[in-house]
């Protein structure tokens, strides 16, 4: 235990000297959430068809959450790929959702999780989602450098069309559907349920986990163990 904790120590000190990734998780979905917190404002749609039926802000929150355990995953990890980096990425996923619940609190008065019980295990496992995509980009990769671009263009793309970038009631529908294949989209509709008062989604979570689970096997398979 005192091994992992030194080692925890050595990962955040590495993770603290890498502005590249520090913007990515901490900057970027705060800056995202001021600009279409100032766009959209925290005003419910009176028909409640953008946004879910809440506020801009509110709907913003839990899926920058998201977007914090996605750039951690897909951008951060691969290039580490080790035991202390993986809570690592947990405290900082905390640290980053701490500063994104801070700036909608102060700017927009955006509303606390309806169930904080139920935010909790949903907040794990999207960190642990992403942490499995992470892997298996280490382990699919011939280097780091290739793992994190590869990483940042899922990044981009997810952004834009899973739900986390424009509302997805003004993109296509080609996007949407397109937006449905990946992670994020799952993983937002996890954060969002207890977050916004929707309950636990069953079918989000459950795809989230089983997209963990197989990223842990085919990783163990095909990693370079040499």
């Amino acid at each position: 235990m005192r091994t992992i904790a030194k080692l925890t120590a050595v990962e955040v000190k590495l993770f603290l000297r890498e502005p590249f990734t520090m913007f990515f998780t901490l900057a970027l979905p705060i800056m995202f959430l001021v600009v279409l917190g100032g766009v959209f404002g925290n005003t419910p749609d009176p028909e409640g068809e953008v946004f879910r039926g809440v506020g801009a802000t509110d709907y913003y929150i839990p899926a920058y959450m998201g977007l914090v355990a996605s750039a951690l995953g897909l951008i951060s990890l691969p290039v580490h790929l080790a035991v202390a980096h993986l809570l690592v990425t947990l405290l900082i996923a905390l640290v980053g959702s701490a500063l994104l619940m801070a700036t909608g609190l102060l700017a927009y008065d955006a509303a606390l999780p309806e169930s904080p019980v139920l935010t909790v295990p949903a907040f794990l496992l999207a960190v642990l989602g992403f942490g499995g995509i992470g892997i298996l980009l280490g382990a699919l990769t011939p280097t780091a450098r290739a793992a994190q671009g590869l990483g940042l263009l899922l990044f981009f793309i997810m952004l834009m069309i899973a739900g986390a970038g424009p509302p997805r009631e003004v993109v296509t529908s080609t996007l949407r559907t397109a937006g449905d294949l990946t992670l994020l989209r799952y993983v937002i509709l996890t954060l969002q349920g207890p977050w916004l008062g929707f309950g636990w989604d069953v079918k989000a979570s459950l795809i989230v986990a089983g997209m963990l689970v197989a990223s842990l096997l085919v990783a163990w398979r095909t990693f370079r163990w040499e």
